[in-house]
């Protein structure tokens, strides 16, 4: 199913002007996912960068997109993925912020990540500190923008407030943990293994619960004293919106982060309590949001609290088996990631 080119320094000179890259022709299943040896390496535009990717961040969204149920459908064919870490091999005409041989991280490629090669606009690419490895420069962008934009720009977390994550062992739930932690938050986190629990704990949660116990909601009940948590950031909405709303507070709000289908609930819930659920949309993000989030990445990779745990990485042959992975793994061990 999957093609390779040769990895020798002299037949990557002859065959320079292309590189690898998966493509999506078809929506579908994992299977759709090709690796292709013959992709033109794209050109960065006056305001663009091309990046030699290093690694790829793997990510939920990317397994709907590319099955064809999700709002935002790609034209075919296409390179799924957005976070990539690695050095600038060029760059545009008007672009001053970047040169040649920058180790940088970007939140969103135009050319798709899962290759060699991604261009990104430079206004969408950030310097990567030399206190992270590239694995971790690709755990950045996605999840910590997302957690941020969760926390503070839409569910307007205050220091002394209580957050729950739902799903904190995975990058998203993990970059909450540590920001929220960072900035004065009660931080609970859920994980479906013993493992998963370790890992919320080591990265800034109070207190962590086994989401697979038959009476866990009770015992997050028991720790808050029955006075609910203010906000939870929700990861599997389609599982846990009904029972969330059972463990908020008095205007209490739930971040819809991630979703895989539909749920029912009783809107009086939302009544009692005054509560809010809020959809986070990480694509709806404005210029200036961008600029905050990069703004306190930066500044928590320099003071030491920011630290992206890597999970699984595939080479990118195995892109099929991550994207099999990411959906149907026993429990998240951090943030996924493909090595060209």
């Amino acid at each position: 199913m999957f093609s390779s080119m040769s990895r020798c320094p002299m037949a990557a000179a002859a065959a320079r002007a292309v590189m690898r890259a998966v493509r999506v022709s078809e929506f579908g299943g994992p299977e759709v996912l090709r690796l292709r040896a013959d992709v033109p390496i794209p050109a960065p535009k006056d305001t663009q960068v091309l990046i030699k990717v290093h690694a790829c961040g793997v990510n939920p969204v990317e397994t709907y997109i590319r099955s064809g149920n999700y709002a935002r459908k790609p034209a075919l064919p296409y390179t799924p993925g957005s976070d990539v870490a690695g050095v600038i091999e060029s760059v545009g005409e008007r672009v001053t912020a970047f040169k040649k041989g920058d180790r940088v991280f970007t939140s969103a490629t135009l050319s798709g990540g899962y290759a060699d090669y991604a261009v990104a606009e430079a206004d969408t690419v950030f310097p990567l500190s030399d206190k992270l490895n590239f694995s971790q420069g690709a755990a950045v962008a996605i999840p910590y923008f997302t957690a941020y934009r969760a926390l503070f720009l839409k569910g307007r977390a205050k220091a002394g407030e209580s957050v729950l994550i739902h799903g904190a062992s995975g990058g998203v739930g993990i970059a909450a943990c540590q920001i929220a932690r960072a900035y004065g938050l009660k931080v609970l986190g859920t994980a479906g293994t013993e493992e998963g629990m370790n890992i919320v704990l080591r990265n800034g949660a109070h207190q962590a619960f086994n989401h697979r116990e038959a009476n866990y909601l009770d015992k997050i009940k028991e720790y808050t004293k029955m006075q609910g948590v203010n906000i939870i950031i929700e990861m599997l909405s389609n599982v846990n919106l009904a029972a969330d709303l059972h463990l908020l507070s008095h205007a209490g709000r739930v971040m819809v982060v991630g979703c895989r289908g539909s749920i029912e609930i009783n809107p009086r819930e939302t009544m009692n309590k005054e509560s809010s659920i809020i959809g986070v949309g990480r694509f709806l993000e404005t210029e200036e949001e961008r600029r905050q989030c990069a703004q306190v990445v930066l500044e928590g990779i320099e003071a030491g609290w920011l630290k992206p745990v890597v999970g699984p990485e595939y080479p990118l042959q195995e892109v099929a088996r991550a994207h099999e992975d990411i959906i149907h793994s026993s429990g998240a061990r951090g943030k996924m990631v493909l090595l060209p």
